[in-house]
């Protein structure tokens, strides 16, 4: 397993690719520190959904920025199958009933909230990340596949990794410019064209989805106002597409107020964000604990920053986290719960969306 690398981040602002460790980080104090005292020249990896949770990034020894990944193996791979849902559908439809319940509760702050469900996949020989990563890659070239060593985490985490192919931009810096695509609202893709346009415009009409969207739209400008200037987005979402799902999503771009604040300030600001956890936020996340549990780095972000505060965070969602013999595996999907969500719909939503993963290990949802 040494030859897979500590971190690959790709999609259609180039391909990052970390060769070899020079130092871990456990929390995201410690590698921002790293940065401002000169002591790394960039800072990758992953951040789980609880920011107070353990962080796996890295300082690499050296970075590669090739036109497009490297020829690694796509197949053949191991049988993987399915081997248990956590929890099972209707357990998941119980959850949905009960978040309901309290976003209808007249004393709740709560406005949405997101949750989630994995299954368990076993396979009949070890598999290779390479290989998953170039898959998903193959299957969605507009997405951003990544690859992640989660060992800096420590504990359970040591050999193990994260790999996923995620449709939604957290946030890029580029110098004084911001850059954020979030996706909240979805709808199933078909094969035929024109009930795939329909299922497309259904979505684009669904006031459900128009309002989960605009939920995360309002809590995201919120955040970045303070940081930035020339806050500019669309005032309806964008119908944008992925291999298997139509997705309502919003270009956001602004400058920074100030050139200090790095890729990793502006990615703690707005993380997590309603598309993964909820309105308001703290209410949101405190329910997902009680319902799911920890998440562990599903629906965190993963990513990296350098010296001169640039860097890149998308979100970690269609992914999968190998166990460190990668017999094993965990998948998660989540969708988003307001009022007028729907138990059967949630479940069918997050089957939907374990689709891009599932593909990319062959498995049949």
């Amino acid at each position: 397993m040494t030859a897979e690398p500590p971190f690959v981040l790709c999609g259609p602002a180039g391909v990052v690719i970390a060769d070899g460790v020079q130092a871990c980080y456990r929390d995201v104090a410690a590698a921002q520190s790293a940065l401002h005292s000169g002591a790394a020249s960039i800072v990758l990896g992953a951040i789980a959904f609880d920011v107070n949770g353990p962080a796996a990034l890295l300082t690499p020894r050296s970075v590669r920025r090739p036109a497009e990944l490297p020829d690694w193996p796509t197949g053949p791979m191991p049988a993987v199958h399915v081997a248990g849902a956590i929890p099972a559908a209707d357990e998941h439809r119980t959850r949905v009933r009960r978040a309901r319940d309290q976003l209808a509760d007249a004393g709740s702050s709560l406005q949405k909230v997101v949750l989630a469900r994995a299954l368990r996949l076993e396979a009949d020989a070890a598999l290779d990340a390479r290989t998953i990563v170039r898959r998903l890659v193959a299957n969605d070239p507009a997405a951003y596949g990544y690859l992640v060593d989660l060992s800096a985490a420590g504990g359970a985490y040591s050999g193990t990794a994260l790999v996923g192919a995620s449709p939604e931009l957290l946030v890029a810096r580029d110098g004084d410019r911001v850059t954020c695509q979030p996706f909240a609202g979805s709808a199933a893709r078909f094969p035929d064209a024109e009930l795939d346009a329909a299922a497309g415009a259904a979505l684009t009409d669904s006031a459900k989805d128009r309002h989960e969207h605009q939920l995360v739209v309002d809590t995201m400008t919120a955040a970045l106002r303070p940081l930035c200037s020339e806050l500019n987005f669309p005032p309806t979402p964008t119908l944008s597409r992925t291999t298997a799902l139509w997705h309502l999503s919003t270009p956001i771009t602004a400058r920074l107020r100030d050139i200090s604040t790095t890729a990793i300030d502006l990615m703690l600001a707005l993380h997590p964000t309603p598309a993964v956890g909820g309105v308001p936020t703290a209410a949101a996340t405190e329910l997902i604990g009680a319902l799911e549990g920890d998440r562990g780095f599903y629906a965190g972000a993963v990513g990296w920053c350098d010296a001169d505060g640039d860097g890149r965070w998308v979100v970690t969602i269609r992914c999968a986290q190998l166990a460190a013999d990668r017999l094993t595996a965990l998948a998660h999907a989540g969708g988003g719960i307001v009022a007028e969500s729907d138990p059967d719909g949630e479940v069918a939503e997050t089957t939907t969306k374990f689709i891009t993963i599932l593909s990319a290990l062959g498995v049949q949802p």
